[in-house]
């Protein structure tokens, strides 16, 4: 397997001409082992399996603590909209201040949070341990992918890098089967608590393992803080994010519009400020110069419309299936194992595909996608409401193959042309687009799908919401298109 770099046909300004990491870490010699590598992409897997693991359980969670429908999203999006919102922020700090020290922090404060979650006695007090959850998480992930960056080279780099793209897809699929077979084995009578009470013991572990195996690293050219970035950027998302997560469930009040009436100004500010801290020579949270990388700017206009269309997917599909079809969580999430098996096979032939065709690898992952979730479509609107899970195999393994040639792939291409002094703050910045069309995909697909469901029914709301994904994906094949070609 040879090592993910991206031909472009100008030189970009702000990449290296030396190859080599200008990590400390690769000055002392430090490489992560199999264990080490291990260990992070545990860590990378739990704030992803964290964000979907709760979709089957929200039932439960409702029952229990008699949530309502707008508490319940904003369990889903409060966890959503902090991660988003700090993530660049953990990054960048993993660069300053070290991010095998900012990753233990953030995995024992992921494991307390997640206790915290678990124990909560009322829906509000849930509310608020999930956006401290997020903020934990926003710590955690950053360093995963700046540490893979600054300690491997070459092959090791290209391996490590597709295993961190199987981890995350495979993250978010299992979240949701794992959710339904936990609330269904009621463990000692925990319920929907067991969806958060599990991280503690794996984090637990996560950390023995890091002190012993997770090499420290930093930036040789750290940066101070980027107050007035990290203020606007925080601002922009919550702005957008907040009023589309709250915003059906609470009868679109006036302050969901005066909210996504300042996204833009927001969004604008943010843009300026980072822009004028860059050319004056200071380093912004988000370096509008590292945009001008040609893999990055490419692999993340497409991650938007790809994260969105799937996390609505999978949200939507939670709700229909169990309130809809009457399925009992764990057959709810039995029903993607076909997905989580598919895009598992796809993940590990992605590198020997990508060496024969190139970036063209992606463009078929879309095909594959669109017809899974065509098969889907077909199969809802012939066998409902005597739907099985046989039925749905087909469908959901064919869409999980086409996630399986697409995201992995395309999460190497990104990284491929950042500087591994700037690792944490392109990887988080990459995260941050992921994590925002997460929740927004939730947050907008979701809501068509609960606002569409009362006057036309659960199998029309579905098609409806179905066929607003297949658009999606047409244009993630059509932005597949302009990648460049040629990947090693």
């Amino acid at each position: 397997m040879s090592e993910t770099t991206v031909r472009t046909n100008h030189p970009s300004p702000s990449r290296p001409t030396d190859s080599r990491p200008t990590d400390r870490a690769a000055g002392t010699g430090a490489a992560l082992t199999p264990l080490g590598l291990f260990t992070v992409l545990v860590g990378a897997a739990l704030p992803l399996i964290d964000f979907f693991i709760v979709n089957v359980a929200l039932p439960a969670i409702d029952s229990d603590l008699d949530a309502g429908p707008a508490m319940l999203e904003l369990i889903v999006g409060g966890y959503g909209v902090a991660y988003a919102v700090l993530l660049v922020l953990g990054g960048r700090l993993g660069d300053t201040a070290g991010r095998r020290r900012l990753f233990l922090i953030g995995m024992a404060a992921f494991g307390i949070t997640s206790l915290a979650c678990g124990l909560a006695p009322t829906a509000w007090t849930l509310v608020g341990a999930r956006v401290a959850q997020g903020a934990a998480a926003a710590l955690m992930l950053p360093q995963v992918l700046a540490t893979i960056q600054a300690t491997t080279q070459g092959p090791r780099r290209a391996r490590a890098m597709s295993l961190y793209g199987a981890t995350a897809g495979l993250s978010m699929v299992a979240g949701q089967i794992l959710g339904g077979v936990l609330v269904a084995a009621d463990v000692a009578g925990s319920g929907w608590r067991s969806v958060f009470l599990v991280n503690v013991p794996v984090v637990v572990l996560g950390l023995v393992l890091a002190v012993r195996a997770v090499p420290e690293t930093r930036s040789d050219r750290p940066a101070s803080v980027d107050v007035p970035g990290t203020l606007l950027l925080a601002l922009s998302l919550v702005s957008l994010l907040l009023p589309l997560t709250e915003g059906r469930a609470t009868g679109w009040p006036l302050w969901t519009w005066l909210s996504l009436a300042v996204f833009p100004f927001a969004a604008a500010a943010f843009y300026l400020t980072e822009r004028r801290a860059d050319r004056s020579g200071r380093t912004p949270l988000v370096p509008p110069s590292l945009l001008r990388l040609e893999s990055l700017r490419s692999g993340l206009v497409l991650m938007v419309p790809l994260s969105l269309g799937f996390s609505g997917f999978m949200f939507v599909v939670a709700v229909a299936l169990q309130q809809g079809l009457r399925m009992g969580p764990v057959a709810a999430g039995l029903a993607l194992v076909p997905m989580a098996v598919a895009f598992f096979a796809a993940s590990l032939a992605g590198p020997r595909l990508v060496g024969r065709f190139g970036s063209r690898v992606v463009t078929a992952g879309g095909l594959f996608q669109g017809l899974g979730i065509g098969l889907f479509l077909l199969t809802v609107r012939s066998d409902w409401p005597d739907l099985g899970l046989a039925g749905l195999a087909p469908a959901v393994a064919v869409a999980g193959l086409g996630q399986g040639l697409q995201l992995p792939v395309l999460m190497r291409m990104m990284l491929s042309d950042v500087p591994a002094d700037r690792a944490g703050v392109g990887g988080g910045v990459m995260i941050t687009a992921q994590q925002s069309a997460l929740a927004l995909g939730v947050a907008t697909l979701g809501s068509l799908f609960l606002a569409l469901v009362p006057g036309a029914g659960m199998r029309s709301a579905l098609t409806v919401t179905l066929l607003v994904q297949l658009g999606m994906i047409a244009l993630t094949v059509l932005l597949s298109l302009r990648l460049p070609r040629v990947l090693h």
